[in-house]
């Protein structure tokens, strides 16, 4: 069970990298900057993988970490909002301390736990039914933002994550 674990967490290590490797490097304008005519930010785009994906998901979902679930159970998936005054490095750190304090839960979670809360009234019947399933879930999320994230910064400055030709 470790060893499944352990690969999923390196996959999802290796996914977040890619999401902070996008933005590097783009100017506090350009990550402030909608591309899409859904008007995300990079900015906002990374306060929703830290308070929608990386914090809600381990933290809440998995360890029911009590400040944590009080919080969404108050504010129900509120990361995409990212006040004009953030600073737009705290924005960054603050995905890499929620990775960091998400790592801690992983690193203690078999594939086979069960979530410790789940926000019914949220999702209603709709219910991912353990840690393998999350993460899972988190790994889908964070490729599929970090694909949304290499077109912003293409459309932004040119930059590519990576290409082959």
């Amino acid at each position: 069970m470790e060893r499944e674990r352990d690969l999923m967490h390196e996959h999802l290590r290796t996914t977040r990298h890619h999401v902070l490797g996008t933005v590097t490097g783009l100017d506090d304008q350009a990550l402030r900057q909608p591309v899409l005519p859904t008007g995300w930010t990079c900015l906002s785009m990374l306060s929703h993988l830290t308070h929608d994906v990386e914090n809600f998901w381990f933290r809440a979902v998995v360890a029911a970490e009590p400040r944590t679930v009080a919080h969404y159970e108050r504010q129900p998936l509120a990361g995409w909002h990212v006040g004009t005054d953030a600073d737009a490095l705290a924005v960054i750190d603050g995905y890499r301390r929620a990775c960091d304090a998400a790592d801690a839960v992983i690193e203690v979670t078999s594939p086979t736990t069960s979530p410790r809360w789940w926000p019914a009234e949220q999702f209603g019947d709709w219910r991912l039914p353990d840690f393998r399933a999350v993460m899972l879930h988190v790994i889908i999320e964070t490729a599929t933002h970090a694909g949304h994230l290499d077109a912003a910064r293409e459309l932004l400055d040119g930059g590519t994550w990576l290409i082959l030709e």
